[in-house]
């Protein structure tokens, strides 16, 4: 074999053509699989005859019952300067929880959590920053204490009140060397256990 054949470049032709079938088979992937599998769009109906339409959906259910009665909690804390305090729920793997806060001056906060029984060292954090005020959603990603850290780092006097409702048991305030648990009266009373 002669080394220039060897080594000759592939004609403008040869790869215009390789282009366009490379072209082809990206736009049958994509509308005959991505699309369909993924968003549920499927224009030529190609998703449907292999039985692949909305395959991420997976069996997701809008309503979940929840083993523990709703709660909703309003608490108010005092931070002199330099003071901190932390304050967490007792929830179960996925429980969900709204919540706002707010503060009349800018706190140091940390979302966090820690696994039932595994202690602080296990503790995962969320979100970090200062900040006046958040809002949100929280599903709990386990069981556990769920909650915040707040720190005063400036030279006043500060209020932050904490409004949340959601399902979760009861809730814990550490603060120095005090830790003492409160009790959240669910929303209604006597609310039978759901069927699961």
């Amino acid at each position: 074999m002669n080394n220039d054949q060897a080594q000759q470049a592939p004609s403008p032709r040869a790869l215009f053509t390789a282009s366009l079938v490379a072209t082809g088979v990206a736009l049958v992937v994509l509308f005959g699989a991505i699309l369909p599998a993924e968003f549920g769009y499927d224009p030529f109906r190609i998703g449907q005859l292999l039985g692949i339409n909305g395959l991420s959906k997976g069996d997701e259910q809008p309503l979940e019952a929840q083993l523990l009665p709703h709660r909703s909690d309003v608490v108010e804390f005092y931070l002199e300067p330099f003071q901190s305090v932390e304050y967490k729920y007792t929830m179960d793997l996925n429980a969900p929880m709204v919540f706002s806060w707010n503060a009349d001056g800018e706190l140091y906060y940390d979302m966090h959590a820690e696994p039932a029984g595994l202690g602080v060292e296990y503790a995962e954090s969320f979100e970090q920053g200062t900040a006046v005020a958040r809002t949100g959603a929280y599903y709990a990603p386990f069981a556990g204490i769920h909650g915040w850290f707040w720190e005063n780092r400036s030279g006043r006097d500060i209020e932050v009140r904490l409004y949340t409702s959601g399902f979760y048991d009861h809730s814990t305030v550490f603060s120095g060397s005090v830790e003492y648990d409160r009790e959240i009266e669910p929303l209604i009373p006597d609310f039978p256990e759901p069927d699961l």
